[in-house]
């Protein structure tokens, strides 16, 4: 689903984003896991068939994390990265589309950069969000 988020919208839904992120951040830890006991497994010289069966549990974890992440992107949602707990949310400024920026820990939606720049181009928003283009200080340099 496509969806422009103004800063308002975007923080109306962020506890239920974070919901659906904090659930990919426990399907993650839980991959890690998973890793760590066939990695154990291939180390112990065991038999096919514990190799086996940790292989396939560790398939169905993969495959549902990714659907985790499908479901949160179709709420218009990017996750840009899982690792660094950052999520994108596509929006406009006067006629630019730029992305409302929000890092895992972050209370609140109070960031924003263009299209071209990532997490070290985030710019703060205004407080009401995006200034009106004949009331926009935020830009005077």
């Amino acid at each position: 689903m496509f969806t422009l988020f103004t800063p308002v919208d975007a923080n109306k839904a962020l506890p239920n984003i974070k919901r659906h992120f904090n659930t990919i951040l426990m399907q993650k830890d839980q991959i890690l896991v998973l890793q760590q006991e066939l990695q154990r497994l291939i180390e112990s010289d065991s038999s096919f068939e514990p190799f086996i069966k940790k292989k396939q549990t560790l398939n169905v974890a993969v495959s549902s994390l990714y659907k985790a992440i499908e479901e949160l992107e179709n709420t218009g949602v990017i996750v840009k990265s899982v690792d660094e707990g950052l999520l994108d949310f596509p929006s406009m400024r006067f006629n630019e589309e730029v992305w409302l920026c929000w890092k895992a820990g972050e209370p609140e939606i109070k960031f924003w950069h263009s299209k071209h720049e990532g997490f070290m181009g985030r710019k703060l928003l205004a407080p009401t969000g995006f200034p009106s283009e004949e009331n926009d200080l935020a830009d005077m340099r």
